[in-house]
């Protein structure tokens, strides 16, 4: 099974409540634990985690249990990585899955950046 290898620790950009930088380097390894794939998300890399409307968030705040997945999924969009839309959108799904977020949290969520991602990813 994939893994978070490292702890997400992030401190606030100025006064925002939007905003995160990371604090330390963080890493989580597609696949399984010892993939040689790892995307390594380096220290001071900002993140808004999951880019939830804030209407919605009382149901899916931004930095709900599915934290970690986001910045991974916010990292990739930002940078590809050589990384196709589809493939960061689906690392963000089994991100998900290893953090057990709940099947139909997983599903909404990469229905949704499925569906609405393409202007984030350009």
């Amino acid at each position: 099974m994939s893994s978070f290898t490292t702890p997400l620790v992030v401190t606030p950009v100025s006064d925002t409540t939007r905003w995160w930088k990371l604090v330390e380097a963080f890493e989580y390894h597609v696949g399984g634990y010892t993939s040689k794939l790892v995307i390594h998300v380096p220290e001071g890399f900002s993140t808004n985690f999951a880019s939830v409307p804030r209407v919605f968030w009382a149901i899916y705040p931004p930095w709900g249990k599915y934290g970690k997945a986001a910045v991974v999924h916010d990292y990739l969009y930002k940078n590809h990585n050589g990384f196709t839309r589809k493939e960061a959108d689906d690392i963000f799904l089994e991100g998900m899955a290893v953090l057990k977020v709940s099947k139909f949290t997983r599903k909404t969520m990469h229905f949704y950046v499925r569906i609405l991602g393409w202007w984030g990813w350009k």
